[in-house]
């Protein structure tokens, strides 16, 4: 904290609100924030922001966020003490699983965990401590494909090639708005500006979308694809480029070439035009143009994830980089280096390598990934009997109601539990149905530091910020919550002991930032690295309040594969079997919709985040951004004008929503925002009611997935349109 004018003080940190760690400069006067803008001095975002930084005042000071531990009672919530809160939260979690086995009680984890270094850092202990198989995130909703792609591939799930944005010649980007997202597994504050870049100096950027998005107004070049048909277009792509591959030296230590040349064979272009909507001319000048650019990124994103074939998309795409020579390459992709490394740090801090399929989800046999099961399979897993039936949940800063499929049946699920408690600082959808719910303090009452972004990000950096205010009068820290609860519960299991105690007293003394220091000082950068007299530390990172610039990516293979041999591995079995899915769906051609169906697809907004940003007054105000866009053909085929309430129907629920007729839709899509939906008994929204509008996953279909992954496939959910009222 530096003092500037008289009595007000200036904090440097980062944006915690998005995956972009945009550096901010926070004013203080009187205990409260008089301003918040960019921090031009931060060597990574170099002064920009979006809107959403400037909500971490409102968050701050939001009157409906809880500020101490709240009981759901007969008569309603009320307020009980810390200890009385960790007592009975750590009995009946216990209970639940002494009586009915460890599976009997579920953990979820919301999106907001990654961006808290204390959660990153204590929530692996809790899991390992309940050993429970019925554990799950947003991982599943969301990234997922990527994650098993890197694992097979590279050997490590965080092993993920980044986008070197800032040196590339030419961007294929799939299913990704990262205009709207500022950026996803691809860490790049100011992205605009970067694209823009690419173009100022001679390169291309194209985009393939159902839609034509923020990022598709500004590229070069959009292609509209069919939902759920990225895979046909990529193996189409592969089909070109492996007529002339340019792996160069990554073919020495690469297996796999011929066993994907000879899937490729039968996906020509001609086969993927019809089901994709893309000509195999477009296709072929597509492959031309990346095969000849100086460098070429193709990045896939949401839309490639969060469908029938999330995984081979995932898998494509990295393999498309590395035929056509891009991986490991200056203005291709490449790994970054992150000073806290849990890739190749201390094995202690390391994030888990994902192992893949070790146990199936108990109902309907999905796969487990890095000691996940997919969340699709939650609700299943509470509503069905028998032995291994859940009982007990335990959720983090999470909403699943809102962010997962059927979010209807996850939402009477939930109301059967035995017991449930939420480590959250909102009542909201999904915590509603808790007996509990342990909040945290603010952001802003928390020191901050990007694990898992650095890993994701275009250019290796790093920054700590302290604290900015102290925690209100009794607040208890995420990590502390999670240390008690862990504790408190091993004390149940087999009695207090010496070494117990002795654990649970070194690791509160150590806390996250002792924690950070050890990972730091052992990671690439740190004073334990080889030569590096003066490397990092927490101590050196405090010192430096607007961050470290540690340099552009470097090429790091095949030193950094994590896989035995290190070899890349460009043709994984999992991936090389499920082929013959994607060949058994499009045999012909598309796949046939029945009469009057249409394709649902989702979208994100830039003021939006998921379903955590609604209290907000400034990022929720003027007009109302959840709405059905629909092509003018398809809503004069169904009557539908402008601003008409529209009813949409799905196999799983149905919802009226306002309609926009727009021409930046494909013809026989229809797109809703995620993350709305803000409408259940029980929940104070005072703010979010305004604008609540529906949730696209009272409409997306549990039973929809990538069976590869176990990802939820929210792109291309069949849906039916009619009207819901007549026009006024």
């Amino acid at each position: 904290m530096a003092s500037s004018a008289a009595g007000t003080q200036t904090h440097f940190r980062a944006c915690n609100l998005c995956e972009a760690m945009c550096g901010v400069r926070i004013e203080v006067e009187g205990g409260r924030i008089t301003s918040i803008r960019g921090d031009e001095k931060d060597p990574f975002s170099r002064g920009h922001i979006c809107p959403k930084a400037v909500a971490l005042k409102d968050l701050h000071e939001d009157p409906e966020r809880l500020r101490q531990p709240m009981r759901r009672t007969a008569s309603g919530w009320q307020p009980v003490s810390w200890e009385e809160a960790l007592e009975e939260a750590a009995r009946r979690l216990h209970e639940a699983q002494s009586k009915h086995g460890r599976d009997a009680l579920a953990v979820y984890l919301g999106n907001p965990t990654v961006h808290n270094a204390g959660a990153m850092l204590f929530v692996p202990q809790l899991l390992r401590m309940l050993r429970s198989r019925n554990s799950y995130s947003a991982t599943s909703v969301d990234q997922l494909p990527h994650l098993l792609a890197a694992n097979q591939m590279f050997g490590h799930q965080l092993l993920v090639p980044i986008p070197d944005l800032d040196r590339t010649s030419y961007l294929l980007a799939l299913g990704a708005n990262p205009l709207a997202s500022n950026g996803s597994m691809m860490t790049a504050p100011d992205v605009r500006a970067r694209l823009r870049a690419i173009q100022q100096r001679g390169g291309r950027v194209v985009v393939v979308d159902p839609r034509k998005t923020e990022t598709a107004r500004i590229a070069d070049e959009h292609l509209f694809i069919r939902p759920g048909t990225d895979a046909l277009f990529l193996f189409a792509l592969l089909h070109e480029l492996l007529q002339r591959p340019r792996m160069e030296r990554l073919a020495s230590f690469t297996d796999g070439l011929e066993t994907v040349r000879e899937l490729a064979r039968e996906f020509t272009p001609e086969r993927a035009a019809g089901p994709t909507g893309i000509s195999a001319e477009s296709i072929r000048r597509i492959a031309r143009e990346f095969s000849e650019a100086p460098t070429a990124i193709c990045y896939g994103r949401v839309g490639t994830s969060t469908q029938a074939f999330g995984g081979l998309c995932q898998w494509l795409i990295n393999v498309i980089n590395v035929v056509s020579g891009n991986l490991d390459r200056e203005g291709g992709v490449m790994f970054t280096r992150p000073a806290f490394d849990l890739v190749g740090g201390p094995r202690a801090l390391s994030g888990s390598r994902g192992g893949f399929g070790r146990w199936k989800s108990r109902v309907r046999g999905l796969p487990e990934f890095a000691g996940e099961l997919p969340v699709a399979a939650l609700a299943e897993e509470i509503l069905t009997e028998g032995q291994g039936q859940v009982r007990a949940l335990l959720t983090f800063a999470g909403n699943p109601v809102l962010s997962t499929p059927n979010g209807g049946q996850l939402d009477k699920a939930l109301a059967s539990l035995d017991f449930m408690v939420s480590i959250d600082p909102y009542l909201n959808e999904t915590t509603r149905h808790a007996h509990l719910i342990l909040p945290p303090p603010s952001p802003l009452e928390r020191s901050h530091y990007d694990i898992a972004f650095h890993v994701l990000a275009i250019r290796d950096t790093a920054r700590y910020a302290p604290a900015l205010f102290e925690p209100g009068p009794g607040a208890m820290q995420d990590w502390r919550i999670l240390l008690e609860l862990r504790h408190r519960i091993e004390v149940l299991r087999h009695g207090r002991s010496l070494r117990g105690t002795l654990k649970y007293q070194a690791m509160k003394r150590l806390g996250p930032e002792g924690i950070l220091d050890v990972g730091l000082r052992a990671g690439p950068y740190g004073v334990r690295a080889r030569g590096l007299r003066n490397g990092l530390s927490l101590s050196a990172l405090k010192r430096e309040p607007h961050g470290v610039d540690l340099g552009a990516l470097k090429p790091s293979l095949p030193r950094r594969l994590a896989t035995p041999g290190k070899r890349l591995q460009l043709a994984p079995a999992p991936f090389v079997e499920d082929v013959k899915r994607l060949r058994d769906t499009f045999p012909e051609g598309a796949a046939p919709l029945a009469d009057g169906e249409l394709l649902l697809i989702g979208r994100r907004h830039l003021r939006d985040n998921n379903s955590w940003m609604h209290n907000v007054p400034m990022l929720m105000s003027g007009k109302s951004r959840c709405t059905l866009m629909m092509h003018p053909e398809d809503a004069r085929a169904l009557g539908l004008e402008e601003g008409d309430e529209a009813l949409v129907t799905s196999r799983v629920g149905e919802v009226s929503v306002p309609v926009s007729v727009t021409d930046e839709v494909m013809r026989g899509v229809v797109s809703l925002p995620h993350g709305y939906g803000h409408r259940r008994e029980g929940v104070r929204q005072s703010v979010a009611t305004k604008h609540a509008g529906v949730s696209l996953n009272d409409l997306t279909d549990e039973q929809r997935l990538d069976t590869l992954t176990g990802n939820a496939a929210f792109s291309g959910v069949p849906v039916r349109v009619t009207r819901a009222t007549a026009r006024g």
